[in-house]
This record gives C-alpha cells, sequence and structure tokens, in this order.
C-alpha cells in the first residue's frame, strides 16, 4: 500500500479527521539515518503526525514544524512538514538502545521528560508557536494533549509503528480525530466509545486496513464523509546550495581554517543524512562569496 493521507468529516461536520499509511515514508528515514528499532518508532510516529498535521494547513507554502527537545537517551527529535503530504525529520541520538516495555517498543522511556513546541510558519509577520510538556513520551498522547491545550480542540491522535524481526519497517500509520465546539452530547459519547473499543493502529494496519477503513472504525456510526486523499512521502528540499548558504553563514573565520586544513570536507543534511562534498577550491570560491557579503 502506497503511502497516502485521507481527509474526512463526520457527524455533518461536528467532527473532522485524517488518517494515513506511513510505512514507506518511515523506512526511508530509517535507512537513510540508521535508527534503532526505538528510534525509528519515535521518529515514525512524529513523521505520521507531522504529515497529517501539516495536511491540515491551508497555502502551498505553509510549514509546520514540531520539535522535541527531551531528557531521555534519543535527546530530541525534530520534523518539519508542508501542506501538500511532503515530511522530513531526524532524531538527536538515532542509535539508542532500550529493553522492551510490556512486549513493546519503550518510546517513552527514549524520550523521558522534555518539551514539544509546534512552529506553524503560515506567511505571516511572526510564526504560530505552541509549547507544551511532554506527558507520557509516547507522542500520539503528547500531540492530543497539544491540541487540547495550544490550540484548545479536542483530539484523539493514534499514532503506530510496527516493526519487523530484522528491524525494517513493518507498517506505519495513524489517524487524528476532533471535535467542533457545537459538537452534540451523544455524537461525543459514541465517538469515545468507538475510540474505547477500537484495536491499536498497529494491529489495524498489520490486518491490512487502509486508512479510509480505519477512520470507519474510528467513526463507526457516525456517517463518515471522506473528503480527498493525498499522497504522502519523505521529502527534503535540501540541495547543495542551500548548504553552501549554510556554510556560507559559519563566518570568514570558519571557512578560512577549513581551507587550511587543506582537505576536502564533507557537510550532511540532518534531515535526510544526504553528503554534500567540497573542495578546498570549493571553500576558496565560497570564502570569495562570504567576503563580498
Amino acid at each position: 500500500m502506497k503511502d497516502y493521507i485521507v481527509r474526512a468529516s463526520a457527524a455533518n461536520t461536528q467532527i473532522r479527521a485524517f488518517a494515513a499509511v506511513t510505512t514507506e515514508m518511515v523506512e526511508e528515514a530509517r535507512q537513510r539515518h540508521g535508527t534503532s528499532p526505538v528510534a525509528t518508532a519515535a521518529l515514525g510516529r512524529l513523521l505520521t503526525g507531522g504529515v497529517m498535521m501539516g495536511s491540515m494547513m491551508k497555502n502551498a507554502t505553509d510549514m509546520l514544524t514540531i520539535q522535541i527537545k527531551c531528557s531521555g537517551p534519543i535527546q530530541g527529535l525534530t520534523v518539519t512538514a508542508d501542506s501538500q503530504g511532503n515530511v522530513k525529520g531526524y532524531v538527536f541520538n538515532p542509535d539508542v538502545m532500550l529493553p522492551p516495555k510490556n512486549g513493546k517498543l519503550d518510546v517513552g522511556g527514549a524520550l523521558g521528560q522534555g518539551v514539544m513546541t509546534v512552529i506553524k510558519d503560515m506567511g505571516l509577520k511572526e510564526p504560530y508557536s505552541g509549547q507544551t510538556i511532554l506527558q507520557t513520551g509516547e507522542i500520539a498522547e503528547d500531540l492530543t494533549y497539544y491540541f487540547a491545550t495550544s490550540e484548545q480542540v479536542p483530539s484523539s491522535v493514534g499514532l503506530g509503528v510496527l516493526m519487523e524481526h530484522d528491524n525494517t519497517v513493518r507498517c506505519a500509520g495513524g489517524f487524528i480525530v476532533q471535535v467542533m465546539p457545537f459538537i452534540e452530547d451523544e455524537v461525543l459519547n459514541k465517538l469515545e466509545q468507538n475510540i474505547q473499543n477500537i484495536q491499536s493502529v498497529t494491529s489495524m494496519l498489520d490486518n491490512g486496513h487502509t486508512p479510509e477503513e480505519m477512520l470507519a472504525q474510528v467513526l463507526d456510526g457516525l456517517d463518515l464523509e471522506i473528503t480527498d486523499t493525498m499522497p504522502a512521502k519523505f521529502y527534503c528540499n535540501c540541495s547543495k546550495e542551500r548548504i553552501e548558504k549554510a556554510i556560507i553563514s559559519v563566518g570568514k573565520k570558519e571557512i578560512q581554517s577549513m581551507i587550511d586544513d587543506g582537505k576536502d570536507i564533507e557537510v550532511k543534511c540532518h534531515f535526510c543524512n544526504t553528503a554534500y562534498n567540497y573542495t578546498v577550491d570549493e571553500l576558496k570560491e565560497l570564502l570569495k562569496k562570504a567576503k563580498a557579503r
């Protein structure tokens, strides 16, 4: 199943919902960053949440960034998504290893205590920024808490990443369901009942459920209406030119000392781990540009 996002509403627009399958995207992130199983699960959940939250934005140029800084061995994660289904991300410590907790990957233990910051750049003078304390470090609950406290939108977030025995990604995906302020009590009660009774996201995905079928379970009996679907993928817009700008921004002294070392340098993009090489001659050109600024 290709990665894609579904947008939907239910109960005559009293509920809006998003669901996604993100297996290929999370596997690509795992390959690019060489993440351990627990780091893959953490990053995969945040990429999945991020790509669905990105799809809530209206304009083509809107960008969403979710940053987690935490005390656990993973140290932190960053994910950036646009409104077109593109997402990229990385973890600070991709090698973190922890024993399983209750037979599952211990994402909460990898994150520990910390802070989640959501930044939305929608082309206004200042980007919108909301910050919350991590609740469990399991990411879905933390995003649920963020929506309730920072955006005042009661939500239910389900995210899951299931690994194969060879540590590749078997399946990944999730859903976000949000209720509008005018929701009727009986609709809310039915929704809460559904959410308590559904299988976990990983069970649904492992049983071959599509995002539409996941939402059909979550919103059973609530007149689900699929609005649209869009492809989702891991995509990084880095380039040699962008990295050059970053090198120029470190300053003339630093570039001069790289030149004095007399060796080619390799710079890697944080988000996708692509390596860019610069010869001493190229560094000299960049030094000229830095001096001309």
